[in-house]
């Protein structure tokens, strides 16, 4: 991917234009902050956040004195009619979380679609993630993932979430309050069984951890040592696949290799290729010489 140069200095560069600007924030680390996320909080006409006092603590560190807007869950329904009057009346409005990216579980979703609807300009400005941070720590699978924000607080709701994830054949990213983590594990064990999985917890921060292993073994650990401290998030390796498509991919190698091999050379080849066991692919590689 190519990365777009810019080679004006930051003090040259004109304003920023009209619209709501989504505003990625560090989730622990403050240096993390992009110079490009900095010219818009320094820019905008006003910052609309979830806690002032959390974001007032980043702005201070870079010297950002552009007014704030409490903008959250409880009065996302008052609020949102005066940020959309600021867009119609061609202010630049910034949108931030408390860290990391703005609508990842948070209430920005409507102002973005109300924004859109109204024809403001929308801009993201990329950064910090802890979904896609403890994915990339996890030592699991990257290619194919899905974010499942929070699972429900309570046991029978949760039980019931973990059985409609179940079956989707990529690797799960979630968000979990620390002090129900021992409890949530155990139920991720005992409803996606035996995968492998990652505790992620303080990211960026001084303490950041991350622990790996089963879901049985991680759920062990946390029982025994307690709810941790800190921001966690659980990212859980996808399904194994089921051994009859194995062994019906593990034929169709098979049946074509043998086109031009001999079955122990075939054998030889797709055993190789596969992974599994020469004697069981030789095996199945005679039975199916013997159906040409």
């Amino acid at each position: 991917m190519e990365l777009e140069e810019n080679t004006v200095p930051a003090a040259l560069q004109g304003p920023l234009a009209p619209g709501l600007y989504l505003v990625a924030t560090p989730i622990g680390n403050l240096r993390d902050i992009t110079l490009r996320a900095l010219d818009v909080l320094h820019g905008a006409d006003v910052i609309a956040c979830e806690d002032t006092r959390i974001t007032a603590r980043l702005l201070a560190r870079y010297d950002v004195t552009t007014p704030m807007l409490a903008y959250h869950d409880h009065n996302a329904a008052r609020v949102r009619p005066a940020l959309l009057g600021r867009l119609a009346a061609g202010e630049m409005v910034a949108l931030v979380s408390d860290a990391g990216t703005p609508l990842i579980s948070d209430p920005g979703y409507r102002l973005v679609r109300e924004a859109l609807a109204a024809g403001a300009a929308l801009t993201a400005i990329p950064g910090p993630s802890a979904a896609l941070d403890a994915l990339c720590l996890s030592g699991l699978a990257t290619d194919r993932f899905l974010f499942a924000g929070f699972l429900p607080a309570k046991a029978a709701a949760r039980r019931k979430a973990l059985g409609r994830l179940a079956a989707v054949d990529a690797s799960l990213v979630l968000f979990e309050a620390a002090r129900r983590l021992p409890a949530a594990l155990a139920d991720m064990a005992a409803a996606l069984g035996r995968r492998e999985a990652a505790v992620a917890r303080e990211l960026t921060k001084r303490y950041e951890e991350v622990r790996r292993g089963s879901l049985a073994e991680l759920a062990d650990h946390y029982a025994a040592a307690g709810p941790p401290r800190g921001e966690v998030v659980v990212v859980i390796a996808p399904p194994p696949a089921r051994q009859d498509d194995d062994d019906a991919a593990l034929d169709a190698a098979l049946t074509e290799a043998l086109e031009t091999l001999s079955v122990r050379e075939a054998a030889s080849a797709i055993a190789w290729v596969t992974g599994r066991p020469r004697r069981e692919v030789y095996g199945r590689a005679l039975i199916l010489a013997e159906k040409k």
